[in-house]
């Protein structure tokens, strides 16, 4: 999320209205709407290797994966969001022209000046929503996969153990291994110890 855009206050359908005629990306939260910033390359290639992947998934199923231009409203948090990705399984969604309601699954790739937001406050307002399963955080820098799993009783469970398997999402059956989410990202140079140690 960036930082605060000068709006005068919005309801939210009416944010949705104001945003689907403007040039460049907003989020909005309980009244206030923030300009987005663009991506990193790293960023664009990890969320467009887990679309792809999923897309190829899901093909012929009854769930379509959807990449950042789609907007999620969270009514529960008075809130609309781009995920990186979702994929959606509802049969209304499928229909939707620009906004998605229902998600089974998110992913969002962390970057240095969003990782807490994913983490905290938006993480908060996703799990508002009844239809979401699994979220995926994944952090380009340290090549790793974290996956938060909703509990048959309401809690989320993060797999860690899973994680150095790769992106699974158990509600939709899927796996893909650390070198198919981080395909074409080259990884961060090792750190250089300083001069005379070994």
């Amino acid at each position: 999320m960036g930082l605060p855009k000068i709006v005068e206050s919005l309801a939210r359908q009416d944010f949705i209205t104001w945003e689907n005629a403007q040039p460049d990306k907003h989020e909005f939260v309980a009244g206030e709407v923030f300009a987005m910033v663009g991506a990193r390359r790293v960023h664009v290639l990890i969320a467009g290797n887990c679309f792809a992947r999923l897309k190829d998934h899901l093909r012929g199923g009854p769930c379509r994966a959807f990449m950042a231009d789609m907007k999620l409203e969270v009514a529960a948090a008075d809130a609309v969001f781009y995920p990186d990705v979702l994929v959606t399984c509802h049969p209304d969604d499928l229909q939707a022209e620009t906004t998605m309601h229902h998600p089974t699954a998110i992913i969002e790739v962390l970057s240095e000046s969003t990782a807490a937001y994913d983490r905290g406050d938006k993480f908060a307002h996703y799990r508002r929503l009844d239809s979401l399963k699994e979220y995926a955080l994944i952090d380009p820098d340290q090549r790793r996969v974290e996956v938060f799993r909703r509990m048959d009783n309401g809690d989320w469970l993060l797999a860690a153990s899973e994680s150095s398997r790769g992106l699974i999402l158990k509600s939709l059956d899927f796996v893909a291994g650390l070198d198919a989410v981080f395909e074409d990202v080259e990884p961060m140079p090792a750190a250089r110890a300083p001069a005379g140690e070994h």
